[in-house]
């Protein structure tokens, strides 16, 4: 009797540990965050790149008028990928672009933009990454469409044609 429960017991157990991952494996706990969001900007003060000047965001932002913060890096291989959307973003009359130069060294940042070409109105710093957490940035690059100094839609990851041709339908 004992040989027999035992080799029973061993597949009802496995049959179980079996029902559990599977039914686990079926559960996506895969976060991704919301895209199209009307949340006020976040308040901050930040030097500029170049000239080393503090900036309260209050100040900067004005009534509507769009802007793309871009969160970028020279040490962000994806930040170059999307430097020519920026650039082409740029060349737009309806958007100012400002960026926000996350946990780089200045010098870096500025070679950057000195080699690829600036499409930023003004480039604020962000030494130790608590502008970018305010803005809720997982990372760089991230990029936030702001109209009337609400957040109305959030691109995570580098721009692409698909993301450029969104920002140009809503700033029209």
């Amino acid at each position: 009797m004992k040989v027999k429960f035992f080799p029973i017991f061993l597949i009802i157990i496995f049959v179980i540990v079996f029902l559990i991952f599977y039914k686990g494996l079926q559960n996506s706990n895969i976060y991704t965050p919301n895209t199209l969001i009307k949340k006020n900007i976040p308040s901050f003060e930040a030097k500029t790149l170049r000239t080393n000047k503090k900036i309260d965001s209050k100040n900067l932002f004005k009534e509507n008028e769009f802007y793309l913060i871009n969160i970028w890096a020279s040490w962000c291989i994806p930040c170059r990928d999307e430097h020519d959307f920026l650039i082409k973003l740029s060349n737009q009359k309806n958007v100012k672009i400002i960026g926000i130069n996350y946990k780089d060294k200045n010098e870096n940042a500025k070679n950057f933009l000195k080699e690829l070409k600036s499409p930023y109105e003004v480039v604020l710093v962000d030494k130790d990454g608590t502008i970018a957490i305010e803005w809720g940035a997982y990372g760089v690059p991230e990029s936030f469409l702001l109209y009337n100094k609400k957040i109305i839609k959030k691109i995570i990851g580098p721009l692409n044609k698909k993301s450029l041709f969104e920002i140009e339908k809503l700033i029209k």
